[in-house]
């Protein structure tokens, strides 16, 4: 099934989301191990890419392509096996117009179709009935038959397993090439959908304008930079949701102040990134990733030829920015519950309160409930519980204590409260549990 896409793609597509020397590089790499000459092909049977300075084509093929007849025929056969192989998804082996056996690996993206062909092989040893068959096959060529039927008893016989293991390995390269189209496909329609978002905003903007043109651009430079100030408020907290939002706004401004002008827009973003790399590290972000983010951000932005992309990359650098704040959090709140539940152990024979638990650790009792819960997976005071449960048990097992003592010493208010709530916790009461310890 073909899909539309907002991404519009050139005739030469395939080199718009793979590298040419990429391309190549697979390629070669296939030919080398195999010593079998690969091409990538598109729908009409043109050749996109090929391996000639690695592998030749057979003298065979040679003599074929020769003529202008039989290259001809040659780039139907492979537009026909280039439809083959998308139609069905897998490699398709087949016999080309000359009569050897190639075997063609779909590649296809959205709309768009090309295929790797490979071979350049027999299957069998040639008997006579086989170079008639390929003597009928090239007559109208205007090449000597001859000299073909002596080429094709020179050319490469391959089992039916060995073809077979060769088109899997040409469908795996196919696949890769695949992915890496799909990626910059992906990153295209991120760029795209996010354009198309701040164009929205831009439009909504601009019907809401009420004042003079003067007056609304000082109104506008107060408001971002009030929007900057949030933003690194917001940074500096790792809240993200809230720091992508506010980015957002901020890049519309951008985006109408450059009118589409890199050089413009370019200094600006540049400057965003300057004041959100310093928000993360007043949130705790580590010096050295920061600044490997820094480099690796400005050389992209040194690579960005449209503000989309600008606006893109940018989204990228404010989420990478505030990995680096919320990890260090993360590390700092599972410290802060360790205290608490040291401190909660400590004291598990008194009355306490979350309030006093969170003064201790220097949070807030909502902030501290909340990571609490979220760490070992129960609130606070049902840690205290089980923590003088477990306490009880302990002085359970030994003679010396009876039940009001437990209850007293592990921190219940009563032998009563403490009975009902063992037994919640336990199954069985705490004399029950006495007994069979003892």
């Amino acid at each position: 099934m073909k899909h539309k896409t907002s991404v519009t793609l050139g005739r030469n597509w395939l080199e718009e989301l793979v590298e040419r020397s990429l391309l190549e590089k697979m390629l070669c790499a296939f030919s080398k191990s195999t010593g079998l000459k690969a091409i990538l092909v598109d729908v009409n049977g043109d050749t996109l890419v090929s391996a000639d300075d690695k592998i030749l084509d057979c003298r065979f093929c040679k003599m074929i392509r020769s003529s202008h007849v039989g290259s001809s025929k040659c780039r139907r056969s492979y537009a026909r096996a280039c439809s083959e192989a998308a139609k069905y998804g897998e490699p398709y082996i087949f016999r080309c117009h000359a009569g050897l056996i190639m075997w063609a690996a779909p590649i296809v993206m959205e709309e768009h179709l090309a295929s790797i062909i490979c071979g350049q092989v027999l299957m069998w040893e040639p008997e006579d009935y086989f170079l008639d068959e390929i003597e009928e096959m090239v007559k109208g060529l205007d090449i000597d038959i001859a000299a073909v039927k002596w080429s094709a008893n020179q050319l490469e016989i391959m089992s039916s397993d060995k073809v077979q293991a060769a088109a899997d390995l040409l469908f795996i390269v196919a696949n890769q090439i695949m992915k890496s189209g799909m990626t910059v496909l992906e990153q295209r329609r991120k760029i795209a959908d996010q354009q198309a978002r701040l164009a929205a905003e831009i439009n909504a903007r601009k019907k809401a304008e009420i004042a003079m043109h003067t007056i609304e651009s000082r109104n506008i430079s107060v408001y971002s930079l009030d929007m900057e100030y949030e933003l690194r408020a917001k940074v500096r907290n790792g809240e993200m949701k809230d720091a992508q939002q506010i980015l957002n706004q901020i890049l519309i401004d951008v985006i109408e102040k450059s009118l589409g002008n890199l050089d413009t827009a370019k200094p600006r973003i540049i400057e965003l990134a300057v004041m959100i790399s310093r928000a993360a590290l007043e949130g705790g972000a580590d010096h050295k990733d920061i600044l490997e983010f820094n480099s690796g951000f400005y050389e992209k932005i040194l690579e960005t030829n449209s503000v989309a992309e600008l606006c893109h990359r940018s989204q990228i650098m404010l989420d990478a920015y505030l990995r680096c704040v919320q990890d260090p959090k993360e590390q700092s709140n599972l410290k802060a519950v360790q205290k608490a539940a040291d401190y909660i152990a400590q004291n598990s024979d008194r009355k306490i309160t979350i309030d006093e638990v969170a003064h201790y650790v220097y949070l807030s009792p909502c902030y501290l409930s909340r990571i609490f819960k979220q760490n070992l997976g129960c609130t606070l005071m049902e840690y205290l519980t089980q923590i003088r449960v477990e306490k009880a048990k302990v002085m359970l097992r030994d003679p010396k204590y009876n039940i009001s003592q437990v209850a007293e010493e592990s921190g219940f208010e009563d032998p009563g409260y403490f009975t009902r709530v063992f037994k919640k916790v336990e199954g069985i009461t705490p004399s029950r549990y006495k007994q069979n310890a003892l």
